[in-house]
């Protein structure tokens, strides 16, 4: 009995220190600990430190709005990377910003048609593979179908439903593109894909979000439900701040489209 209480003495005050440094300061294992000696008090420190955390974020958020969780990655690597999860919602947002430059552009240039997707019988390309694009002038755009006659028919189809408000014209084996006039139609008209491109990236978003959270709970049974709970709100969290972003590009987007 006075071994393990000596055992025990030292836990609280090491509790303030980094968890690496508390697995390093602990001279054995806790009583009762059913892990191997080392791994076993890392686990008990990362338990004991989630559940202090969480019982802190609980408090704080009485009466107010709830502080934000923020784990060490570290900890629970184990379980799930967090700093993946990061990384695959940072590339919606990405792809995000990616579509609004390329696609929605008030003024419609060569290189906005580069990437739009062709559909062939040998599968899909970009027509930038297929046609060589240049701008005759202002108010027309030609795509030199020379090279693929045969997917003529296919890239001026690609054109007119890109969402772009274009309406090519085949001769042979060049496609004409006129370039609309910018009204304030064609404005509210490429606002409105602005959106939908936002709300589908949202929807990528919330994938993201419920691959990690079902990652998370596939270990209820081996760690506790605090750090479960922490986990969980850390995701959703991550998941908030990048909709956020979201919204920030979309009005941004919004107002420059609208002037």
């Amino acid at each position: 009995m006075a071994l393990a209480l000596r055992c025990l003495r030292p836990l609280p005050s090491l509790l303030h220190r980094s968890s690496l440094a508390v697995v390093r300061g602990l001279p054995q294992a806790p009583r009762g600990c059913p892990a191997p000696l080392l791994e076993g008090c890392r686990q008990c420190v990362q338990h004991m430190l989630l559940s202090r955390q969480l019982a802190t974020k609980k408090a704080k958020g009485k009466g107010q709005s709830q502080a934000k969780v923020n784990i060490n990655a570290a900890l629970v690597e184990d379980i799930i990377n967090l700093e993946e999860t990061s990384e695959d919602m940072q590339a919606v947002i990405e792809a995000l910003k990616e579509d609004f430059s390329r696609n929605l552009n008030v003024r419609t240039s060569p290189g906005a048609l580069d990437h739009i997707t062709v559909m062939t019988k040998d599968g899909k390309f970009p027509l930038n593979q297929l046609g060589q694009i240049s701008q005759k002038s202002p108010q027309l755009m030609i795509v030199n179908m020379t090279s693929f006659p045969e997917s003529t028919a296919a890239a001026a189809k690609a054109i007119r439903e890109s969402g772009m408000n274009l309406n090519p014209e085949v001769d042979g084996t060049v496609i004409r593109v006129p370039v609309p006039k910018v009204t304030r139609e064609h404005r509210e008209s490429l606002a409105k894909l602005a959106k939908q491109s936002t709300n589908k990236s949202k929807e990528a978003l919330r994938k993201v979000r419920s691959k990690s959270i079902a990652q998370v709970k596939k270990f209820k049974n081996k760690v506790s439900e605090d750090t479960i709970w922490l986990l969980e709100k850390q995701i959703q969290q991550m998941a908030d701040e990048a909709a956020m972003e979201m919204d920030k590009l979309l009005a941004a987007k919004t107002k420059e489209l609208l002037g």
